[in-house]
């Protein structure tokens, strides 16, 4: 008999489009091909229910998400308060299995029910309150701001929920610092789901400069404006790519003759993009989580230009190039596009031991360990 567990996405994790939810995507995956039945509990919000997820789920719950309106007053987060759902206790309580809530988002039900006789797992996909304060930073809109200053607050006050868990799964060595320091032992760094099994060997050379990410979030939208100020001096061909289009954002890049903006259709777009580009930039202004672009990269790019922010404290650092001002980003362009991708860098990737750590049958393994 197959051993089971139920999940709880913050959201539909297919198809798997931004960073949070490719991890949620390729790990309920990994799990499946461990022979472990999942019980699917996803919050719908646009979305609609995705077929493709009865291929890895014995069963898939949807649960409406309620408006922002009705949680903007409460004193839990809106993001958690905008996910309880009785339903949701229901559906868990007929079937007795350990729990995975994915994030602090979805944990709103520890705040009434113990679940005493099963093992439960948060995913920490974040450092949330950190993360909200640098949306907040990056945010230009001053009510937005305001609003995700709030948001940071109550989410710090609203993290001793995880007391009442039996492991939290840190997703990169920073939120493991973090989280053992306050946590303890409960903590456990477990890196990021991907959908790679194998690291590309490409040609010397590639035909376009790279940006992609996520372009609802505070934090890209800054880079991609800190890089069209770059890149407006590169004549090379150079493309900004997202699954979500920013209307300002592109009607900014078409105004340069050496730039375009690409809706990414889907993971074979995005891969052809990564097969074509030269260097990969990807620079952030907050140094939370591990950002999956980056993990993508290393596995199907060329070079990877990012700032210290991206690759601190991941032991990633020596697979990437680093540029910390608008002139050493210049510089480091410049340099890459007069250099070959090499079969020695090739294998520095193929021999890391932190890239190593993202293999996902493994780390699966260990959500099954401590679910047992």
């Amino acid at each position: 008999m197959n051993k089971s567990l139920h999940i709880i996405s913050f959201d539909v994790p297919y198809p798997p489009n931004y960073g949070g939810i490719i991890d949620v995507f390729y790990k309920l995956k990994s799990l499946y091909e461990l022979k472990i039945d999942i019980y699917l509990h996803t919050f719908e919000f646009g979305k609609g229910k995705q077929d493709e997820l009865k291929k890895y789920c014995k069963q898939v719950y949807y649960y409406k998400r309620k408006p922002f309106i009705n949680s903007i007053f409460s004193t839990l987060p809106l993001r958690v308060n905008s996910r309880q759902n009785e339903r949701l206790s229901e559906n868990l309580n007929c079937i007795e299995a350990p729990i995975l809530f994915e994030g602090l988002h979805t944990t709103s039900l520890l705040l009434k029910t113990s679940f005493s006789n099963r093992k439960l797992l948060v995913r920490a996909h974040n450092i949330e309150h950190n993360y909200f304060y640098g949306l907040a930073k990056s945010e230009k809109n001053i009510l937005k701001k305001i609003i995700f200053k709030i948001e940071a607050f109550k989410l710090q006050r609203y993290e001793k929920i995880l007391d009442k868990v039996n492991s939290i799964l840190t997703i990169s060595p920073l939120e493991q610092s973090y989280f053992k320091q306050k946590f303890g032992d409960k903590a456990f760094y477990l890196p990021a789901f991907h959908k790679n099994n194998t690291i590309k060997n490409l040609s010397e050379k590639g035909s376009i400069i790279l940006y992609h990410g996520d372009l609802r979030v505070a934090d890209n939208i800054k880079a991609v404006l800190y890089l069209i100020d770059i890149l407006k001096e590169i004549n090379f061909p150079t493309v900004f790519a997202s699954s979500f289009k920013n209307e300002f954002l592109s009607k900014k890049i078409s105004s340069y003759s050496n730039m375009q903006f690409v809706i990414i259709k889907d993971k074979n777009h995005l891969d052809d993009l990564l097969k074509k580009a030269h260097i990969n930039i990807l620079p952030t202004f907050q140094n939370t989580g591990i950002k999956l672009k980056l993990i993508n990269v290393l596995f199907n790019g060329r070079f990877c230009l990012v700032n210290s922010k991206m690759v601190e404290n991941t032991g990633l650092e020596n697979l990437c190039e680093i540029a910390n001002t608008k002139k050493e980003f210049t510089q480091k362009i410049i340099e890459l596009l007069e250099k070959n991708y090499t079969t020695k860098n090739f294998e520095n990737r193929l021999n890391s031991i932190h890239l190593k750590e993202f293999d996902t049958k493994k780390n699966a393994q260990k959500i099954i360990d401590l679910a047992y």
